[in-house]
Formats: structure tokens, C-alpha cells, sequence
């Protein structure tokens, strides 16, 4: 896979992927530490309101691990789809990198709230 010839050179995909690592980093060092200071080895993984009777269900700290591989896996993703498009549709490449911030920024607030 080649790089286009302007990618890099891009200031608002620089400033999109420099937001996307960054909450890449931020996001796995958060849940590393959220997880570091719990409480014993079990953590909420899943609530489910029905119809007024709450189920918890519990999981290890494996199941947030994957919490932190997907925000890895998704700042890649993202990455090689924008730089793919990028050759033909600026915008569409644009619009990629702006969803994985989203997405990302989604998961870190999913991550957290399981966690407290």
C-alpha cells in the first residue's frame, strides 16, 4: 500500500490522526488505570434495564482489554481506509477519520462508565 502523494502533508489529517492516537493512548492508559484501582478481579460488563428489574452481568478484566485492542484496531483501520480514499475523495477521507475520532470518543465513555 502506497501513501498519496499529499496525505502527510495534509494539516487537517495530521490534526486528525494526532486526535485519534491520542485517544488511543488516552483511552487504553485510562482503562489500565480505572481497572489497576478496582475493586477484586470481577467488573461490570453488561446492564440491562427490563422493565424495572435491573440484571448486572460480570466479567473479568480480559473483557476490557478488548476494550483497549479495539481502539487500536480502530485507529489502524481507520488510518489505512482514509489513506486509501484519499486519492479520489478528500472529503470522504476527511469524514472517515472524523468518525473513528467519534467512535473512539464513544468507547473511552462506554469503557469508563462500565468501570465506575
Amino acid at each position: 500500500m502506497s501513501i498519496p502523494k499529499n496525505y502527510l502533508h495534509d494539516r487537517i489529517v495530521l490534526l486528525l490522526l494526532s486526535i485519534n492516537s491520542f485517544l488511543s493512548l488516552f483511552g487504553s492508559v485510562l482503562i489500565l488505570w480505572q481497572m489497576s484501582r478496582g475493586k477484586g478481579n470481577t467488573f461490570l460488563v453488561t446492564f440491562r434495564d427490563l422493565g424495572g428489574i435491573p440484571q448486572y452481568k460480570y466479567g473479568r478484566g480480559v473483557d476490557f482489554l478488548t476494550f483497549i485492542l479495539f481502539l487500536f484496531f480502530l485507529f489502524g483501520l481507520h488510518t489505512v481506509l482514509s489513506m486509501k480514499v484519499y486519492g479520489h475523495h478528500r472529503n470522504y477521507s476527511l469524514t472517515i477519520l472524523g468518525l473513528g475520532t467519534l467512535l473512539s470518543v464513544l468507547t473511552i465513555i462506554v469503557s469508563t462508565s462500565l468501570l465506575f
